[in-house]
């Protein structure tokens, strides 16, 4: 509970109107002013919360590295944020909260090394051919009708898919994990039941299968190559992670691991289709089979418009000062990645999307020890995505006016609703001969 007798909170900046449906179409005037007139910036947020926004590139990769910025709700005792609003849909149990994205070391430094020897760089690039078949075979489902909806035909089954895969959830079980996903990212962490109810079928079937994989692997100690077996079996000076430790990380690396990468490639895919120039270097370099310009190419698309807009929470564990603006002890702080990664003190023309571009240390997967577990994965499954849509479907086009998309809102995520593109259509005879080329 706040001290009646504590001095009162300054007041917020005066300045642009903030998480409006217009201020979600387009961020990014409004977080230059603030980058300007008030870098670390006083706000009410639409959950009733007051929160600091750190805007300016240096003053966000000190706080992403800063342990005084803890991770652990338990440090604010705002009512709003205990019951929940930690970017993760209907999160409430104790249990689900013991992930990456909510504790601090030693806890944290202990989860992440053994979730680091289930979830290895090997494990990632084996996974490649994988990833390009789901994305063949979705495109193979509307090639034919010459229009789409990217969003909810690719960008939105392509990860969820993958991830199930890699996580060991068996095939016929994949498609009420696409049900339970689409209900948390179209409705975000408000309280609506179906979204608390997709979540808590979501953890209880996860929690039932580790628990079935944990006694199979007993019975039969074998490989267990998915993700699910890897975490079960990784240990540390004989420490193992607990079934619940395993589920939330499961939950978490699921979660975390398709709505980030729905954005990437829908983000992405947008930027690209209303920059034609750059769109054009990126088919011609993909039709002389070179790699490099997808590889720069995807991280400045992270830069550009990426798929976080800001860092999950933070909260002062101490008073300290963030680009000269004391922080109370207890504060939240929220770092602004899309107004960092726009910052003309860090990167030169920050507002032009230049697919070359080489100095690109940008911090759309975060900076420290709390930076993106999954950004292998999340490279491998944009890079592939836009690959094969600008291989296959050549002549990709809106079907809409750039006016009427719709951005979801959310504090924390940055995405678009929908995604209607037109192109050639492509006979179904010759799917498997367009993919062939594509590979």
């Amino acid at each position: 509970m706040t001290d009646q007798h504590q001095p009162a909170r300054p007041a917020s900046t005066p300045g642009p109107e903030l998480f409006t449906w217009e201020f979600a179409a387009d961020p990014y005037p409004a977080y230059a002013w603030l980058r300007e007139h008030a870098p670390v910036h006083r706000t009410r947020l639409p959950s009733g919360v007051e929160a600091w926004l750190v805007t300016r590139y240096a003053d966000a990769k000190q706080a992403l590295a800063d342990q005084r910025l803890s991770k652990n709700p338990a440090h604010h005792d705002e009512p709003a944020h205990a019951k929940g609003k930690t970017g993760i849909p209907g999160e409430r149990k104790a249990e689900l909260m013991t992930h990456l994205l909510n504790i601090d070391p030693p806890d944290h430094t202990r989860l992440r090394r053994l979730v680091s020897k289930a979830f290895t760089p090997r494990r990632v690039a084996e996974f490649a051919p994988r990833v390009q078949e789901l994305a063949d075979q979705l495109i193979d489902r509307f090639a034919d009708r010459g229009s789409a909806d990217l969003i909810h035909e690719f960008a939105f089954p392509l990860p969820i898919y993958a991830i199930c895969d890699m996580l060991g959830v068996p095939r016929e079980d994949q498609d009420d994990f696409r049900d339970w996903a689409g209900m948390m990212i179209r409705h975000g962490g408000g309280p609506r039941g179906g979204v608390a109810r997709s979540v808590k079928k979501m953890r209880g079937y996860l929690a039932e299968l580790i628990h079935r994989k944990r006694e199979a692997l007993s019975e039969t100690p074998g490989p267990g190559e998915d993700l699910i077996s890897g975490l079960i079996r990784a240990s540390d000076h004989g420490e193992h992670l607990t079934e619940n430790e395993a589920a939330a990380m499961a939950f978490i690396l699921l979660f975390a691991g398709f709505e980030t990468t729905v954005n990437l490639i829908g983000n992405g895919t947008y930027a690209l289709l209303t920059h034609p120039e750059q769109r054009s270097r990126l088919q011609t370099s993909l039709s002389r089979g070179e790699r490099d310009l997808l590889e720069t190419g995807v991280e400045e698309l992270l830069r550009y418009d990426g798929p976080v807009e800001l860092a999950t929470w933070r909260f002062a564990t101490r008073p300290l000062s963030i680009g000269g603006q004391d922080i109370a002890a207890g504060d939240p702080v929220l770092v602004v990645l899309a107004a960092a990664d726009r910052d003309p003190e860090r990167f030169t023309e920050p507002d032009v999307l230049d697919l070359s571009r080489r100095d690109n240390q940008h911090l759309g997967y975060g900076h420290g020890i709390h930076y993106c577990l999954g950004a292998p994965l999340a490279r491998l499954e944009g890079q592939t995505a836009l690959a094969t849509l600008l291989t296959r479907l050549p002549d990709l086009r809106l079907a809409v006016d750039s006016a009427d998309l719709r951005w979801r809102g959310g504090l924390i995520m940055r995405g678009l609703r929908t995604l209607p593109v037109e192109f050639t259509p492509i006979p179904e005879e010759d799917h498997r001969c367009t993919a062939e080329a594509a590979e």
